[in-house]
């Protein structure tokens, strides 16, 4: 049999981190271990039962067994103009300014594919999401690291980028409430982010996938609700999240017409839009009550409490999270990211996804997630208070 090499660009592209962590697991649970994962983003509740009941009764409509429109249906992107004016109070025009994603994941790849030549620089936040740097791989660019640090809240610094890097971006990629830190941004910081990308003419991608989830009674910014920001970048957005549609691989980008119209452009060549049904689907999530979204933002954030009290009493110094469903936890002294998740998943049969997976600033911390119940979650404290790593 012939064995047939990959493209070049196919091995340009980064080793996928999260089928690391799943093997992993995987290898502890046929061992006959218990093992509590939390290493993962996976949505553990199902979606709410008045959007599978739109897909049932949109399924059986033929119009929806031909193939869809490729640039979706035009109800779909209404709806989401529609979302983004009662969320955020900000007017969209649903045929230039909003493209229906497969998953945002996918927008967030082919965006590089669509703006960036062999060579052209990307800026990408560090610790970020490993996909940004798919795209920029598979388009032959080259990545640039913003480090967000504790001292800074975890928001890119731009005055310690030099202009003449600034000046070379292209593309900029920022993502509030932030995966994996959980930090989210200020309406200053977007402000002072719409003023750099007009002076060096660079296109911000705000991944906006935890949108939904802000505790405290604290709602997270759209960047587009800052002046200026259609200007410069769009905003991506998944069902993903605020609906428990994982599965269902539904979402969209809005704002800059232009690179609208390049992301479509992209998919016209790839995809034939989505399933009729699931855009149906789609929305009756974002134009339908959302009593559940709010009860799912609850729900993880009694879990957020009980999870990071359970971790302070056991010793362990850890800041609750902002946002997310995510909690950004420092290692303790003597001990590499690698190291620690190491240690928890060996002695704890606890997963937590390694910071440095997530870059070089992630050295340092575990990202834990709360996509389990609240029972599993105080088990797997308690099995790490177990452990006496930690002075009480």
């Amino acid at each position: 049999m012939i064995e047939f090499q990959p493209s070049t660009a196919l091995q340009r592209l980064p080793e996928q981190f999260f089928a690391r962590l799943v093997h992993r697991a995987q290898a502890m649970v046929d061992a006959g271990h218990d093992v509590i994962n939390l290493g993962q983003g996976n949505p553990d509740l199902p979606t709410p039962d008045r959007i599978v009941t739109a897909l049932q009764e949109a399924a059986p409509n033929p119009l929806y067994h031909k193939y869809s429109p490729f640039r979706g249906h035009s109800f779909l992107k209404e709806a989401v103009a529609n979302f983004y004016l009662r969320e955020y109070g900000v007017t969209l025009n649903p045929e230039t300014e909003v493209a229906v994603l497969p998953g945002s994941k996918t927008g967030l790849v082919e965006l590089s594919q669509c703006l960036l030549n062999p060579g052209d620089l990307a800026l990408l936040p560090d610790p970020g999401y490993p996909d940004y740097l798919s795209g920029i791989a598979l388009a032959h660019a080259q990545a640039e690291s913003m480090p967000l640090l504790a001292s800074n809240q975890f928001l890119p610094d731009f005055k310690t980028i030099a202009n003449e890097k600034l000046d070379q971006t292209k593309l900029m990629f920022l993502n509030y409430p932030n995966n994996p830190t959980a930090a989210v941004a200020t309406a200053e910081f977007f402000a002072e982010t719409v003023a750099v990308a007009k002076k060096h003419q660079i296109c911000v991608c705000h991944d906006f996938a935890y949108a939904s989830i802000g505790f405290d009674g604290e709602k997270a910014r759209s960047f587009l609700q800052t002046k200026g920001a259609k200007d410069v970048g769009i905003e991506m957005f998944t069902l993903s999240k605020a609906y428990n549609m994982a599965g269902w691989r539904v979402g969209f980008a809005v704002g800059n017409a232009s690179v609208i119209e390049q992301l479509n452009l992209i998919q016209d060549h790839m995809y034939v839009s989505l399933f009729g049904a699931i855009q149906d689907a789609a929305m009756e999530a974002l134009l339908g009550p959302q009593d559940e979204t709010l009860a799912l933002t609850a729900i993880y954030q009694e879990r957020r409490d009980q999870f990071i009290s359970l971790l302070n009493k056991a010793g362990w110094e850890v800041k609750a999270p902002k946002g997310t469903f995510f909690c950004w936890l420092k290692v303790p002294e003597g001990y590499s990211s690698q190291a620690f998740a190491d240690y928890l998943l060996e002695h704890a049969h606890v997963v937590v996804a390694p910071g440095n997976g997530f870059g070089k600033y992630g050295e340092g911390y575990v990202r834990a997630g709360l996509v389990t119940p609240v029972e599993r979650l105080v088990e797997a404290a308690n099995r790490i208070k177990q452990l006496k790593l930690f002075n009480n």
